[in-house]
């Protein structure tokens, strides 16, 4: 066929759940709908570094159990911004027009990369430098790539906060402690607020809304007072302390917010405390229905975009529709909670704590 294309496909950044299900759907939708080559790239832009470049041929064989797989089987990479890559002597060095090179030698006619608002940021700027016909889709358990509802990723981390949460009610009640579960939120705390109403926490902090120990406690000490022996704490790793410090576990991550309210609460409540810190459970495991739904559609529309020469878009998902969306708008912004979002009324209609 004169008009046969060769895609590329990669994914960057950190992993999530869902992303084997948008690679099988890109696949599925290159070979069977349109008669073209679908090529994997290993391990994201590494992988087009790397002579020969780190790639392979996909088929629908090799993709039709994906569906269900977590992570990602071409691999990731979050760390060397490939502007200023780290090399063994130590000297950053700009490794992009290796990255184009990669591009080119593997005859693609365009590439899907499907990453957080970083890695597309990247992504698009290598592909403006290169020209590179490139298409996006969101991933992130963050979930705050602006103008989509829901990016790959989020609902399966949300799932797994909220069981969580449900497992937690019993063992809080048996020792009538304050549990604090500590979930994961760069910036954005859309994890805590939809986790926390989900599974009926008492209170959520998230980085958004300001917060005072004297107000957390007292709610506690409320619930005390009405007989009620324990308390759920949901919180995003992103949240300062009442004095706006970031509490880093090391190697500048986020990560101890809970430890430091599990601190406050003990000597201002008399409550016991115990944390729970998530972490990099959410990422894992098996992708949920409506996970594998979205990235499904997400990548048959982003095949879609190709065919119709739609190039610097991202797919978006808006009012149960996919639709696209310019990329530099999608990564202009982080899209965080709002103080006066559905959500947080929810949560204040429901007598939770969520700050100030």
């Amino acid at each position: 066929m004169a008009d046969k294309k060769r895609i590329g496909v990669l994914t960057s950044g950190g992993d999530c759940a869902g992303l084997n299900a948008a690679i099988r759907a890109v696949v599925h939708r290159a070979i069977d709908g349109y008669g073209w080559e679908a090529i994997g790239i290993y391990r994201a832009t590494q992988g087009l570094m790397e002579r020969p470049v780190g790639a392979v041929n996909l088929t629908i064989p090799m993709v039709d159990r994906l569906l269900v797989a977590g992570g990602t089987f071409l691999g990731t990479t979050n760390q060397g911004n490939p502007f200023a890559f780290p090399m063994p002597d130590g000297q950053l060095l700009d490794r992009t027009a290796e990255i184009v090179a990669g591009y080119h030698e593997l005859k693609l006619d365009a590439l899907i990369g499907i990453g957080g608002d970083g890695s597309l940021a990247i992504l698009r700027k290598i592909a403006q430098q290169g020209n590179i016909n490139f298409v996006a889709i969101p991933k992130t358990i963050d979930n705050d790539v602006d103008m989509t509802e829901r990016s790959i990723g989020f609902d399966t981390a949300v799932n797994i906060a909220t069981e969580a949460l449900d497992r937690l009610h019993f063992t809080a009640a048996s020792h009538s402690r304050a549990m604090i579960l500590e979930v994961m939120g760069r910036d954005a705390g859309h994890i805590a607020i939809s986790a926390g109403i989900a599974g009926g926490a008492d209170v959520i902090l998230i980085p958004e809304i300001p917060y005072t120990v004297a107000n957390l406690c007292e709610r506690i000490r409320q619930r005390q007072i009405q007989g009620k022996n324990y308390s759920l704490i949901v919180v995003s790793e992103a949240v300062k302390t009442e004095e706006g410090q970031i509490i880093e576990a090391g190697d500048k991550r986020y990560g101890g917010i809970g430890q430091y309210l599990a601190d406050r609460i003990s000597e201002c409540s008399g409550a016991e405390t115990r944390v729970i810190i998530l972490g990099h459970t959410q990422r894992g495991g098996t992708p949920s229905p409506l996970d594998r739904l979205v990235a499904s559609a997400f990548g048959v529309a982003a095949v879609d975009l190709v065919a119709e020469g739609k190039f610097d878009r991202m797919v978006a998902w808006q009012r149960r529709e996919v639709i696209d969306v310019p990329i530099e708008q999608a990564i202009a912004r982080y899209c965080v909670v709002k103080p006066e979002s559905t959500l947080v009324k929810a949560a204040r209609g429901l007598g939770i704590y969520l700050g100030n």
